[in-house]
């Protein structure tokens, strides 16, 4: 029982978290609710492995970062599926109009960033995105991402550099249409 209260106490408190990176690498609100559910399984699993008074958060993301892979790898080698009454409906009722927002880190997620500031991010090289993720959106130290993505600390400053200059190139004409830089050049 005290395993359990334990898990709780220190686990949990980080599943918002994890649910915004989920669904950041995933772009899919059920893929990023199973990804997460996997995580917490695993780690509850292996709550015995976890060292207290260590980085809870980075222990999680790595679990749910290797989840993540373990799931594309096996995505690859398996074909797709397609159950026999979705390959006989109708082209019109396969294309019905989006379900709501599910999640409300979904919502603020897409309130936070525009159209645009969403698709430059999501066309970063998944190294630079998932940086600047975890930094700038989750707020996690460069300790923590470079534990979580089991790199030195200077390779994330050096990715994190990399990769918000990446974003601001392709976000100056945005930047400029709205008013956040000025049109005219520097004197």
């Amino acid at each position: 029982m005290e395993n359990h209260w334990s898990f709780e106490k220190t686990a949990l408190p980080h599943k918002s978290l994890l649910y915004n990176y989920a669904f950041a690498i995933t772009r899919n609100s059920d893929d990023a609710d199973d990804l997460l559910q996997e995580t917490f399984f695993k780690a509850y699993r292996f709550w015995n492995n976890f060292e207290a008074g260590t980085n809870i958060k980075a222990w999680l993301y790595r679990i749910m970062k290797n989840s993540y892979i373990n799931y594309y790898r096996k995505e690859i080698r398996e074909p797709k599926k397609v159950e026999y009454k979705e390959y006989h409906l109708p082209y019109d009722t396969l294309h019905e109009t989006p379900l709501p927002l599910k999640h409300l880190q979904e919502k603020s997620y897409d309130e936070l960033f525009g159209d645009e500031i969403t698709r430059s991010l999501e066309s970063l090289n998944d190294t630079f995105r998932n940086i600047i993720i975890l930094s700038d959106i989750d707020g996690l130290s460069y300790e923590e991402i470079a534990t979580m993505v089991q790199c030195p600390i200077g390779t994330v400053r050096s990715r994190l550099h990399r990769g918000r200059k990446l974003l601001r190139n392709k976000l100056s004409a945005y930047a400029k249409e709205n008013g956040y830089l000025s049109k005219k050049p520097a004197v």
